[in-house]
This record gives C-alpha cells, sequence and structure tokens, in this order.
C-alpha cells in the first residue's frame, strides 16, 4: 500500500514507504484537514503536525511522560530501559540532566573541534583520488561514531559493531522489536564491562569515568542510571547526526546554486546548517498520556503513545515563511529540530559542531560534487529519518 492510498488521518503508517521517501506532502495535507491524526497500528499513537500541536504536547510534563519514547511499543520482554535523562520525568530528569550539562558545555565541545577535524580528513584522504563516492557510507556515517566513541573513551576499533548497534536499534527496531531488544542487551553489556574496567582503573578522562565519579543529592549514581546513560550517548549521538550531515550533503548534491555558494562563502555555513536542521530534521520523539488531557478536540486516555515529528514542526508555514523552502541564509530560523522543552537535545553543541566541520572539510576537499545521474537514494525512517546512501561524482 502506498501514502496515496492510506487515509492518512485515521490510519497512518509512519513506516510506509512513500513516506519516508517524502513526509513533507503528507504533512501538508494532514495540517490542512487533520492536524492531529490517529492510527490503531503499532498498538496506536497519535500524531500532531502543527508546530503549536507539538509543542503543546512536549511542554506539557503534567500530562504526559517520556519514560517511552520511542514510535511504537516495545513489543518485547525487555524490562523498560531507563536511559536517564531522556526517559525521565521531573523531579527526577532535573539532576540526570544538569550532571551531564558540564561535558556538553560550549566550552567542553568546542575542544572537539580538532578532534572532529582530523577525523574527517581521514576519512577524506580514504576516499582520495576516487571519481565518484557515497558521501552517506563513506564519510557522513563515520564521523559521530569516531567522535562519540572518544567521548565515551571506548575502542574506535569497535566502530563497525558500534555501527551495527545503532542500526538494530532505532532502523530495525522499530518494526522488529527483538532485533533492537538484542543489540540493546549487547550495548549494555558492553557497557557494564566498560564500567567495571574503569572501576578497577580508573585512568581515563572520558564521560564513563565521569558518570563513575559523579553523584546525585550526595550519592553515587546507580549501575542502571549509568548503562541506560552511556547507551543513550551511543544511540542518540550517533544516528541523529549521520542522519543530519547525510541530509545536508544530499541538499548540497542536488542544489548547485546553494553547493557554489558556500563554497565561496564558508562564513555562511553555520547559518546554512540550522536551516538544513530545519528543513531536514531527522527526529521523531513520543509521550505516554499519564493523565487525561484534551488537545485539539480529543480527549486522551493514560497510556496512549502521542508522536513528535519535529520535521512537522519545521516545515509549518504558519512559523515560517517558505517553510517548504530551503533558505541556507534564513535569519529567523526558531525550528526544533533538537526538540523543545525539558528535553531539548543535550547533544545539540555537538551535533552543531560535527556539521559545521563536516560540510567544511567536504566543500573544501570536493567543492564541485554532485548526485551521480544514476543516483538512488533511500532514505531510513520512523524514529530517525535520513539518508542511507548518496553516491555523488566528486569531480
Amino acid at each position: 500500500m502506498t501514502s496515496s492510498e492510506l487515509d492518512w488521518a485515521t490510519d497512518y503508517e509512519y513506516f510506509d514507504p512513500s513516506f519516508v521517501a517524502d513526509p513533507q506532502a503528507v504533512w501538508a495535507e494532514l495540517r490542512e484537514g487533520c492536524p492531529f491524526a490517529h492510527t490503531e497500528r503499532h498498538g496506536g499513537s497519535w500524531l500532531p503536525t502543527t508546530y503549536d500541536l507539538i509543542s503543546q504536547v512536549a511542554y506539557d510534563t503534567e500530562h504526559f511522560s517520556s519514560r517511552d519514547v520511542g514510535v511504537v511499543g516495545a513489543g518485547h520482554d525487555l524490562p523498560l530501559l531507563v536511559a536517564p535523562p531522556i526517559t525521565s520525568d521531573p523531579p527526577f530528569h532535573t539532576a540526570a540532566r544538569r550532571l551531564l550539562l558540564p561535558a556538553f558545555s560550549p566550552k567542553a565541545i568546542d575542544a572537539l573541534e580538532p578532534l572532529t577535524r582530523s577525523v574527517t580528513r581521514e576519512l577524506l584522504d580514504a576516499i582520495g583520488d576516487a571519481d565518484t563516492a557515497d558521501a552517506a557510507g563513506d564519510y557522513a556515517q563515520h564521523i559521530p561514531v569516531r567522535v562519540i566513541a572518544h567521548m565515551l573513551g571506548v575502542p574506535a576499533s569497535m566502530e563497525t559493531t558500534f555501527t551495527d548497534w545503532v542500526i538494530r536499534v532505532l532502523q530495525i527496531g522499530p518494526t522488529k522489536p527483538e532485533v533492537g531488544a538484542q543489540a540493546t542487551r549487547e550495548i549494555l553489556q558492553f557497557f557494564r564491562e566498560q564500567v567495571e574496567q574503569r572501576r578497577q582503573e580508573r585512568a581515563q578522562d572520558d564521560l564513563v569515568s565521569f558518570l563513575l565519579d559523579t553523584q546525585i543529592d550526595g550519592e553515587p549514581l546507580t549501575d542502571k542510571h549509568i548503562l541506560g546513560t552511556c547507551l543513550l550517548i551511543l544511540v542518540a549521538g550517533i544516528d541523529t547526526t549521520w542522519s543530519s550531515i547525510g541530509s545536508s550533503l544530499w541538499h548540497l548534491a542536488t542544489h548547485d546554486e546553494d553547493r557554489q555558494r558556500l563554497v565561496d562563502d564558508p562564513g555562511l555555513i553555520p547559518t546554512a546548517v540550522e536551516e538544513f536542521l530545519r528543513a531536514y530534521a531527522p527526529v521523531t520523539m513520543a509521550r505516554i498520556v499519564d493523565k487525561e488531557v484534551s488537545v485539539a478536540g480529543h480527549d486522551l486516555h493514560p497510556g496512549e503513545r502521542v508522536l513528535l515529528p519535529f520535521p512537522a514542526g519545521n516545515r509549518d508555514p504558519a512559523k515560517f515563511d517558505g517553510a517548504d523552502e530551503v533558505r541556507i541564509d534564513r535569519q529567523h530560523n526558531r525550528h526544533f529540530a533538537f526538540g523543545i522543552g525539558i528535553h531539548r537535545c543535550l547533544g545539540s553543541n555537538l551535533a552543531r559542531l560535527e556539521l559545521q566541520v563536516a560540510i567544511d572539510e567536504w566543500l573544501a576537499r570536493f567543492p564541485d560534487f554532485r548526485l551521480t545521474d544514476d543516483a538512488r537514494v533511500e532514505w531510513t525512517g520512523g524514529q530517525v529519518r535520513g539518508p542511507r546512501s548518496i553516491p555523488v561524482t566528486l569531480r
């Protein structure tokens, strides 16, 4: 069944291939006719598609819980994952988030710029003098894996394993829950071993050691808290960022004027990055109804799931002039690619750094790249949307 055959107001399918490939038309249709859609698929959920409705749910921590942020229910017997602060509600969320702020502050992230540039240049050197490349598979998808591995103090040699875990959790897991559950078990076991190593020899200046040395209300963090946070940093910091880098490079590979403009004026890259984040925001999160509440004239009941498609809000013409146009010099850009409210992405500074460096270094090396004539660009969907491959001609 294609998206054109679905009644998106009453029976949307977030994993429909046509929707994954081009969701903008569906969001526009729903905003006009049914801005708060519903489906019984995947256990049932609601779908707000306007900036204001998404904001209403995201800011309302009294009626909506973040204990399960997946776009579909778990669907397996793995205990509900605790991954502070993203799966936490107030008041615990406040303390769980505050303890991580120093590690993701602008100063801390700025210190990672040399490493990030070194990673991108190493990847570009590997492409070398080739005439073609996959801007996603050869480049974008490696950058955040290596940067996050460095921050966690875990072996960069496990990059292939980390990538496999993330794909199984975020790309396969939503529709094949046991696949995601098994990957989650493997990640937790890996970090269980890493934590034990740090307890035996605290010699590394990394996030795992940082969590072991941190306290909340005078008490050390529980192992469950530490393992969940490590998993969150690994999983959330990889696919989201490589999807954003990939989407940005896909745009530049298909819009010669924008590409040339950034080549001629690299100082515009930070502004362009904000527009790429708005136009191609990768993440959809969810909330669980905790108390009876009414949204857009609909009564919601405890246990129901509400999706928060941040990309849909970023395309709302009521909030953005020329919402479906990508304007790389857009000055007023209050997007929520990083979410909004208390759960706004803690790693936004890191993501921006990686995006800016990745685009800057790529354009410096391959200023004339473009999509190959026979390119077939496939996109992943569900929790995180981004291009799986971007075949490009480099010269």
